[in-house]
């Protein structure tokens, strides 16, 4: 097994933790640990992807990343201005 594909397995294996724990509502969608395995999940994924030079997927799981951050940003300044 190369290197890459423990990082996209580690990567994936975020990502769906997340989905399941939120399906199974054992988490909230909205909450800082569901946007951050989806954070890590989609940059390890991400990193795994430029290894492999897999454009699409490169994309992908960079843009899944990005639409976490950003809903964790999100989040967090919802959190301070109700505080």
């Amino acid at each position: 097994m190369q290197m890459a594909d423990i990082i996209s397995g580690f990567g994936v294996t975020f990502i769906l933790a997340a989905f399941f724990l939120s399906t199974f509502k054992l988490i909230k969608m909205d909450s800082i640990f569901y946007y951050s395995l989806n954070i890590i999940g989609g940059g390890l994924a991400c990193y795994g992807s430029i290894l492999i030079n897999s454009i699409p997927f490169t994309i992908l799981e960079g843009i899944w990343a990005i639409v976490a951050a950003v809903g964790l940003i999100k989040l967090l300044t919802n959190s301070k201005t109700t505080a």
